[in-house]
């Protein structure tokens, strides 16, 4: 059976042909040319590689009929939006990715896998769905019956014995946050960890995790390749904060919106229930406001949303604090949602504190809310020295990212899960499934490492939370 065939060309021309009906008002439009970015694939360096009929051809339950199975012509356009005027011509080909799903043939004997899933960096809704999903699918899809979790993530490789997973022990872990495989930040060492996959037979790896996790796998990928070994590797990318860039959005983050809203309801609380209260809630979000924007938009009781993508200052005109004290004149109260990081180019810190890194090699971000909440006081006594106030600082983040994922994540963790399993049977390596509007597609781990998804802030949604508080008097929107 031949390899899938090449995975980078261009499909044909986007050309809108005006077609007169009895009516003049029909616009057929032909779309090209598509450029499909190439998907590495086992036989890329390993040739003559032996096929299989895929198991669930005999699988009671599928019943695969015409169109279930995916083949190299089906692709999932990256942008369904266009502007026909030839002003809004596209300069280039559109980008297209390959369809997530089961293919006819695959390219791994299911008696002779042995699979290996790792959990890294921080804690994310649905981490423990995503591992349950996998086990289930490779047991009960594929037939599967040699998978280990990796404990303590990339470490976990070279420093500890797996465990063996089985449909029985992970039966509920879906009902509980965190992840029962343990994680933990930094630990890689490249050579280590694909000496350990080597020497320990696996020949199928799921690495689940946010950017410096993908950005770990795509060394994984290559040193993999460069030993010219049979091993599938596939990333799924976790990112509480939604900052996974080509994919529609990570799982956790809808969990994460959902659970933010108690901590502004909270924050609401508060403020109402003292004289000139203000309730500060930090949120998630260290380059991007997602969560804060998203909380934000579905609270309606904050009045000031502050995120990383846009600068603000405290002082003087258009400054938070005379926002603030406008809100407090007309409501008698204010709430105030920050992401952790918003304004860390305006908080004050020594040499040291700039140098400072965390494991994963990031830079450790002061405390916004803590600061924030210090320089308010300090603003109102100043100002105001006669009259009360009440600032109430609520910082609900481990409570957040350690609760289990809500039903809509836990659907996507089981579609992530069943995507990664049907790329990797079929061949592909180095590729992460997600969401590219609301299809599943496969995309290159480097490009998913290298994307980043910031918050637009010219789209309607920014838009409406800076009109909806107030906020123009504030924000120039203009400038962003």
């Amino acid at each position: 059976m031949p390899h899938p065939e090449p995975e980078h060309k261009q499909l044909n021309p986007i050309n809108p042909i005006e077609v007169d009906d009895d009516d003049g008002d029909e616009l057929i439009l032909s779309l090209s040319p598509v450029k499909l970015q190439r998907l590495p694939h086992l036989t890329d360096y390993l040739s003559q590689l032996p096929t299989h009929n895929n198991p669930l051809e005999h699988n009671p339950f599928y019943h695969p009929s015409d169109g279930f199975y995916i083949t190299p012509s089906d692709v999932i356009l990256r942008q369904i939006v266009y502007d026909l005027s030839a002003a809004g011509a596209s300069s280039g080909p559109a980008s297209a990715y390959h369809r997530a799903g089961p293919r006819r043939h695959i390219f791994f004997e299911p008696s002779s896998i042995k699979a290996a899933i790792v959990t890294c960096g921080g804690l994310c809704p649905g981490m423990n769905t995503v591992v349950r999903e996998l086990v289930l699918a490779l047991w009960d899809l594929y037939g599967v019956r040699q998978i280990f979790g990796i404990k303590a993530g990339y470490r976990g490789f070279h420093s500890m014995d797996p465990i063996q997973l089985d449909p029985k022990l992970v039966h509920n872990w879906h009902k509980n946050g965190g992840t029962v495989l343990e994680t933990s930040r930094g630990g890689f060492d490249l050579h280590k960890i694909v000496d350990a996959i080597q020497n320990r037979g696996y020949n199928q790896v799921y690495i689940i995790g946010g950017d410096g996790t993908m950005r770990g796998a795509v060394d994984i990928f290559h040193e993999i390749c460069r030993r010219k070994l049979k091993i599938g590797v596939t990333g799924i990318p976790k990112t509480v904060d939604n900052d996974v860039g080509i994919i529609d959005k990570s799982f956790g983050f809808q969990t994460a919106v959902e659970m933010a809203q108690q901590a502004i309801s909270a924050g609401h609380v508060e403020a109402e229930s003292a004289v000139n209260g203000i309730g500060l809630v930090k949120l998630m979000g260290r380059s991007t406001g997602h969560i804060a924007l998203h909380a934000t938009l579905s609270s309606r009781d904050v009045d000031c949303c502050l995120i990383p993508e846009t600068e603000f200052y405290l002082e003087g005109k258009g400054g938070l604090f005379e926002f603030m004290e406008q809100r407090l004149r007309e409501n008698g109260h204010a709430v105030l949602v920050v992401a952790e990081g918003a304004g860390q180019d305006i908080i004050p810190r020594n040499e040291a504190q700039k140098q400072e890194r965390d494991e994963s090699g990031n830079p450790v971000f002061l405390d916004v809310g803590q600061w924030l909440k210090s320089e308010l006081k300090n603003w109102w006594s100043r100002d105001h020295p006669n009259e009360l106030v009440t600032v109430k600082y609520i910082d609900p983040t481990y409570m957040i990212r350690a609760v289990p994922a809500n039903a809509t994540d836990n659907l996507y963790c089981t579609l992530l899960a069943h995507s990664a399993i049907h790329g990797v049977m079929a061949g592909y390596t180095g590729f992460v499934p997600g969401p590219i509007n609301g299809n599943y597609a496969y995309i290159p781990v480097e490009e998913v490492a290298k994307a980043k998804n910031v918050v637009n802030t010219r789209d309607h949604k920014w838009a409406w939370c800076a009109q909806l508080h107030g906020q123009s008097s504030m924000i120039d929107l203009s400038e962003e």
